[in-house]
């Protein structure tokens, strides 16, 4: 009977959602505006966030940008005991990395540090770890341990130790990344964290999903389903489109009040919560902009006056069926130096503005992504 009791206890938990609250904090963007330093860095450290997508033979630069605008992170530990790390949950890679104590970077300085020597469950790996960046790289070995996530621990989990990092993560708000796309995207090689939770039975469902909230409160990753409160109506499903490794998905087209602006004729789009903006060409994105009435500054980014966003119509991404209205609400990013858009050059990525917008879940078993409206 004892046993019984102890099983079904084991059961309960096994089957539970893994929640993972979500924290906003300063964005590199506003640290480096309060040092004044802002320009420097930006025209130092481009903006190209659809760098990191590009093909394996075609990357010369990246898996991952100075992406100033960032601001969400979640609090994971690694060893035995435990050391605390705040990681950007990132849909848009595969590895998971922390700074090393061996690190000496400038970057390295402003973080939290493991330091390998106190946990009594670390193992070296033999590969050495290097990712190429955008303006810079971060590079070091590899290790094996625990890595605890909420009450959920993985065990014997790969991940990166930097030793060098660009000058630029000195100023974002989280430690490390962990990647949430596919294992083919990985660097490091070996099973993908996601993948040892659902191999090792630390979740129900083969799947993640993200609420991404307005506030600094609140936001949520849900490791092994989904959760209804945080969402109103139906999840609308779309297929991942075709096999990139990433969580790739076809858009028919982009509309306001009816008249199709951006993405004639269909486009794929990543959706990607380490990417701020929504991106696309620059011919869309400058139409996009012209139909808000939106206004190129200097440096590149497209202002509109704060009194008329009200008055601003929806842009509407026509999905697998599906219409996804983004209010002006959503798209309009607000700041102590006025109001911009949330749009921005490159390939086509559905990234914060979006996810804000849409309870986002990610379904690995059935190779979908779906869509619901956020609360």
């Amino acid at each position: 009977m004892k046993s019984a009791f102890v099983l079904l206890a084991f059961l309960a938990v096994s089957q539970g959602l893994v929640r993972v609250p979500l924290m906003r904090g300063k964005s590199a963007r506003q640290q480096l505006e309060e040092s004044g330093l802002f320009e420097e860095y930006r025209r130092k450290f481009p903006y190209n966030p659809a760098a990191k997508f590009l093909p394996k033979n075609e990357q010369t630069v990246v898996p991952l940008t100075f992406d100033p605008y960032t601001t969400y992170f979640g609090l994971i530990s690694i060893g035995t005991p435990p050391q605390v790390f705040r990681v950007l949950f990132d849909t848009g890679s595969s590895d998971l990395w922390v700074p090393s104590v061996k690190c000496t970077s400038s970057a390295c300085v402003n973080h939290v540090r493991f330091r390998s020597s106190q946990s009594s469950t670390f193992q070296a790996g033999t590969k050495p770890f290097y990712i190429s960046y955008n303006s810079g790289y971060a590079a070091g070995s590899t290790g094996y341990d625990i890595i605890h996530i909420s009450n959920l621990f993985v065990e014997h989990q790969i991940f990166g130790l930097t030793e060098n990092e660009a000058d630029f993560l000195a100023f974002v708000p989280w430690d490390g990344i962990l990647g949430l796309a596919f294992p083919g995207l990985s660097v490091e090689g070996g099973t993908t964290i996601i993948n040892n939770m659902w191999n090792q039975g630390k979740i129900p469902q083969n799947m993640f999903s993200m609420y991404l909230s307005r506030s600094g409160e609140g936001s949520m990753l849900i490791l092994g389903g989904t959760d209804s409160s945080y969402y109103t109506g139906s999840i609308k499903w779309i297929p991942v489109y075709k096999a990139t490794n990433f969580w790739n998905i076809q858009i028919q087209s982009i509309t306001v009040n009816g008249n199709t602006v951006a993405c004639s004729g269909s486009c794929e789009a990543v959706v990607d919560s380490g990417t701020s903006y929504i991106i696309g060409p620059g011919k869309d994105i400058n139409n996009m902009n012209g139909w808000l009435g939106a206004f190129s500054d200097q440096s590149g980014e497209f202002t509109v006056s704060c009194s008329n966003t009200d008055l601003m119509p929806d842009i509407v991404f026509n999905i697998n069926g599906y219409s996804f209205a983004l209010p002006p609400s959503a798209y309009v990013i607000k700041s102590k130096s006025g109001c911009r858009t949330g749009f921005s050059s490159g390939a086509w990525i559905l990234g914060e503005v979006f996810m804000r917008q849409f309870y986002t879940v990610f379904d690995i078993s059935n190779n979908r992504v779906g869509f619901a409206q956020a609360v």
